[in-house]
């Protein structure tokens, strides 16, 4: 990559996190509430299966398709195209919009087959009755929102195939206020409580309702950015003889990989449920879906801030390469983006290991979950792996995408898949309610470990040069500034802890927890850029320079 090109993705991909990161921020504020309001036993559990089934569903009916195959065939009927690919993409709006309404529908309709897929068995027996008719009512208030996903990705790659990337990035906010708002008004009404005894149809109304409309808005206000980038909405029908065919082709392995990695998640979501089920009947501690899903969308933060955000930036060009057949520039390419985003992403997952439990007392004990934050510290902890061996594979895929290979990644997933089912059953066998999630992102690492050294190795292969010395030489530079950062960051709870500061879940105020991973974490940060700058890690002071600028 060009220095002139570094600049570009940089600068394009600080403009994506900057709505990123305010979008994550307001993110953590529902995800604060959310713990807070119902806290982590079975009624947290019901509602956060119910709000993220449909999210699972609309990838598995289109969400493949419409992230990873859309934008490469858009920006080549841009090129190639005499009106600039506009009516190939309002072929594609139409077709998705017309797959959106019968798919919602469908499942709509469905709901009490899919609650016995994704909740525990313990969930339908006499005992639980009134639970399990607030996770039906919760599941139909929250199913339309696989129309709006559908729609909100739809417009958003039309965006981003002109190189509109800001839009995207930023409309979560408009959810996640909405989001808020509704669980705000459920704790003003009815007060927090980490309880197991299901909803009321008020409560039902509120939470489901507030969900689904903060999506539908999210989707909503892409419309004009899409308006002012040029394009025109209009419903087209004519989708025959237009090559709507090859990009259906493209999907169908994208099918597949989807099918794959939702198997995986219903898995998850069964062996999570199953803890706050078996705890609601016998008494114990639950540690299940809100505390797994609590930790996971904190170690997705820095994921979109920084791996997305870069990533997305760079897929065009990588799209435009690999139709040149390019492949050198392709893998210098990737290679670059690799080395920018893990300079980034492996600091950020030392930090999760290291303070971890620090973190989740300073974002999640309140309300229900005040002082009781140690199973959401631990699962952050265990997510930390994953963290960075996730960013490598998602960077592969990319690369087989830009290239119209759609089968590769498939293959691929069935792998990761494969691996975090055995993991996730294996960790989790006879294990108390209260390690659960902890164990489940255990085993989320282990998979995304063996993902991320068969897609590397299977991408050098056919690029070439990838894996070689010169990626062992910065791995082992890296890994050797993020020893110094882990070494200082621990050392600082130490000292901090001889001071009577522990930071701990229990016991020590917002401000003692507030000032431990404030300078604990500065520590680390000092720790890692005198490292970086020691080892020669000169994507550092191009991160560095691009945060400045910007």
């Amino acid at each position: 990559m060009t220095e002139s090109a570094d600049r570009r993705l940089l600068s394009a991909g600080a403009t994506m996190a900057a709505g990123t990161v305010v979008s994550r921020l307001t993110g953590f504020v529902r995800s604060a509430l959310l713990l807070a309001v119902l806290g982590k036993s079975l009624d947290a559990d019901l509602f956060a299966t119910a709000n993220t089934l449909p999210n699972s569903l609309y990838i598995l009916v289109a969400g493949g398709v419409f992230n990873v195959v859309l934008v490469p065939q858009l920006v080549r009927a841009m090129r190639s195209d005499d009106d600039g690919g506009e009516a190939f993409a309002q072929r594609v709006l139409s077709l998705g919009i017309l797959v959106l309404v019968g798919a919602t529908a469908v499942l709509t309709a469905l709901v009490p087959v899919l609650a016995h897929v994704v909740f525990s068995a313990d969930l339908f027996g006499p005992e639980l009755a009134a639970q399990r008719g607030s996770a039906y009512a919760l599941m139909w208030w929250c199913m339309p929102q696989v129309f709006f996903y559908g729609v909100f990705v739809l417009v958003g790659q039309v965006l981003n195939a002109r190189e509109r990337f800001g839009p995207m990035m930023w409309a979560p906010i408009v959810n996640n206020v909405v989001a808020c708002a509704s669980l705000a008004a459920f704790a003003g009404t009815w007060g927090a409580s980490d309880d197991s005894a299901g909803f009321s149809t008020g409560q039902e109304a509120v939470l489901g309702g507030g969900a689904t409309l903060g999506i539908a808005l999210q989707a909503l206000v892409l419309v004009p950015y899409a308006r002012a980038a040029g394009f025109r909405f209009r419903l087209r029908l004519d989708l025959r003889g237009v090559g709507m065919g090859h990009t259906l082709r493209l999907g169908a392995w994208t099918v597949g990989f989807v099918v794959a990695n939702q198997v995986s998640f219903v898995l998850v979501t069964r062996l999570a449920t199953g803890s706050s089920t078996q705890a609601a009947l016998e008494g114990t501690t639950a540690n299940g879906v809100a505390v797994y899903q609590g930790a996971f969308l904190v170690t997705q933060v820095p994921h979109a801030i920084i791996t997305v955000s870069l990533v997305t930036a760079t897929m065009p060009l990588l799209s435009r390469l690999a139709a040149d057949r390019e492949t050198a520039r392709v893998r210098s390419e990737i290679a670059s983006t690799m080395r920018l985003v893990l300079v980034a992403i492996a600091p950020v997952a030392t930090a999760l290991a290291c303070l971890g439990s620090v973190l989740a007392a300073a974002l999640f004990s309140y309300g229900a979950l005040d002082g009781a934050t140690a199973p959401v510290g631990d699962t952050l902890a265990a997510f930390a792996p994953g963290l960075a061996l996730f960013t490598v594979h998602y960077l592969m895929l990319r690369g087989f995408y830009a290239d119209e290979d759609t089968r590769t990644p498939f293959l691929l997933q069935l792998v990761v898949s494969g691996t975090n089912i055995a993991a996730a059953l294996s960790l989790t066998v006879g294990a108390p309610t209260d390690q659960v999630a902890t164990r489940l992102a255990l085993a989320y690492g282990i998979a995304y470990l063996v993902g991320a050294v068969t897609s590397l190795l299977v991408l050098s292969r056919r690029l070439g040069g990838l894996v070689d010395r010169d990626l062992a030489t910065y791995l082992l530079r890296l890994a050797g500034a993020c020893a110094v950062a882990a070494a200082a960051m621990l050392a600082g709870r130490w000292l901090l802890g001889l001071a009577g500061l522990t930071g701990a879940s229990t016991g020590a105020d917002a401000g003692e927890v507030v000032a431990v991973l404030a300078l604990a974490g500065a520590a680390g940060v000092l720790g890692y850029l005198l490292a970086a700058r020691a080892l020669g890690l000169g994507e550092v002071r191009s991160l560095v320079g691009a945060v400045i600028r910007r």
